[in-house]
């Protein structure tokens, strides 16, 4: 009997860790938020979402053979990294051939031993001190590993063209900045995302409206043609930094919303960097970025962590 209990425990466990991987994405625990990610998933391209699911499998597996227990497996902890590695894969190869299921599920399990191994760095040496979150780095750890190594066949980009028109390309950025979170062109997927970020919390819903509004504002202060602006690619790490900073890593409260604000403005000039740089950068602007402020922050006052 208590075999079978903890049987049906575990295998109700890795069900919540499909549902609430997506939502992990942007730091949520809520099943309704990760299957409306899922749902824009599939508005990008029903193969795309199937990867997602594969690689947040490989995701559970290998956070399970790295020891993190059910509760983390439940939480979608162990798979929003894998999920992504599924998106990406799914981004630079297509999904049309078998091995990029293969390689969506052994990317996802990968994200397990990076995880711990990043959680071992921010927690047994001297960066302890400023809690640092593993945040998605095992993803664009694997992730940057896979695009690397698969460059010969990478696909050519399946998005649309990007608005020239300023009013247009403006407006619809502040949609694909969202969905381009988790690598896809789309405003009606990013309208998804954003409901299930509403669905999640308020001041979620408006910490994202606030990154992806200073990050577009940001791309047109230093220039950027318009077609880029409304294809999100320049600023979807500045939703995450909104998210992070002003309600996720930080009890939320005015100082919390305002001292995200300057941080949204550097996520978004290190990714034109990194861009005119030639690198591939996934969400290592948010991470870098967010790293650097959680440290600051430490040593100021006023500002409390979650």
């Amino acid at each position: 009997m208590a075999t079978a209990t903890t049987s049906a425990r575990t295998w109700r466990a890795w069900g919540l860790g499909f549902v609430h991987g997506p939502s992990q994405i942007f730091f949520q625990r809520n099943a309704i938020t990760g299957v409306l990610i899922l749902a824009a998933f599939v508005v990008a391209d029903w193969r795309m979402a199937v990867l997602v699911l594969v690689g947040a499998a490989g995701g559970m597996i290998g956070g399970r053979l790295s020891a993190y227990q059910d509760a983390d497996i439940a939480a979608g902890r162990q798979s929003f990294c894998g999920a992504l590695v599924g998106a990406a894969v799914f981004a630079a190869l297509g999904g049309s051939a078998w091995w990029s299921g293969a390689l969506a599920f052994a990317g996802g399990i990968a994200t397990g031993p990076v995880t711990r191994l990043v959680d071992l760095l921010f927690t047994r040496t001297p960066l302890k001190t400023y809690a640092l979150p593993y945040t998605t780095a095992p993803f664009v750890i694997v992730a940057t590993i896979i695009a690397v190594s698969t460059r010969p066949l990478a696909v050519a980009s399946s998005s649309a063209p990007g608005l020239a028109d300023p009013v247009p390309a403006f407006l619809v950025s502040l949609l694909t900045n969202v969905s381009q979170v988790v690598l896809v062109d789309s405003p009606w997927a990013g309208a998804l995302i954003l409901a299930g970020l509403f669905v999640a919390g308020l001041r979620v819903g408006l910490a994202a409206v606030l990154g992806s509004v200073v990050g577009s504002l940001v791309s047109v202060a230093l220039g950027e043609p318009w077609t880029v602006i409304s294809s999100g690619i320049e600023n979807y790490s500045g939703v995450l930094t909104a998210i992070a900073l002003a309600v996720a890593f930080f009890k939320s409260s005015v100082g919390s919303w305002l001292y995200a604000l300057p941080w949204i403005v550097v996520t978004a000039v290190v990714t034109l960097l990194m861009h005119r740089l030639g690198l591939d950068t996934y969400t290592w602007p948010y991470i870098l970025t967010t790293w650097v402020a959680l440290i600051v922050a430490h040593h100021l006052t006023g500002l409390r962590r979650s």
